[in-house]
């Protein structure tokens, strides 16, 4: 099985700042395209941001200017910085990525997702 393992979330004013992490477990090899998306109560999962292998990065418009995603393709692990954070933010964050693991001898792909972490803005 592969795992991602998000990080980071908590609770900021408004105007503030957080750094969401993202890791890979450790039987994964390779990371191809990830995405950050969240969840809001009440509300359907939404993407935010993704980025390709090679960073190429991509934004929903109500986050363009104020979020940047990035990668550590040696680490296995994405990276979503948040600032100017509203209200509006407030959800729970996913990542979501295309991912090549080992189990045992073999090579698998995965659509691997995390578990959520809870982002919270206050006004």
């Amino acid at each position: 099985q592969v795992q991602l393992v998000e990080s980071g979330g908590g609770l900021v004013r408004d105007g503030g700042s957080l750094r969401l992490s993202c890791a890979a477990s450790n039987n994964v090899f390779s990371i191809n395209a990830m995405q950050w998306y969240r969840q809001a109560p009440g509300k359907q999962r939404e993407l935010v941001a993704e980025i390709t292998r090679s960073s190429t990065t991509d934004y929903a418009s109500s986050v363009k200017g104020r979020f940047t995603i990035s990668r550590d393709n040696a680490k296995n692990t994405g990276y979503l910085q948040m600032n100017s954070l509203k209200p509006e933010d407030t959800a729970v964050y996913f990542c979501n990525a295309d991912v090549s693991y080992y189990s045992g001898s073999r090579i698998f792909t995965a659509d691997a997702w995390g578990q959520g972490t809870q982002v919270t803005v206050s006004s």
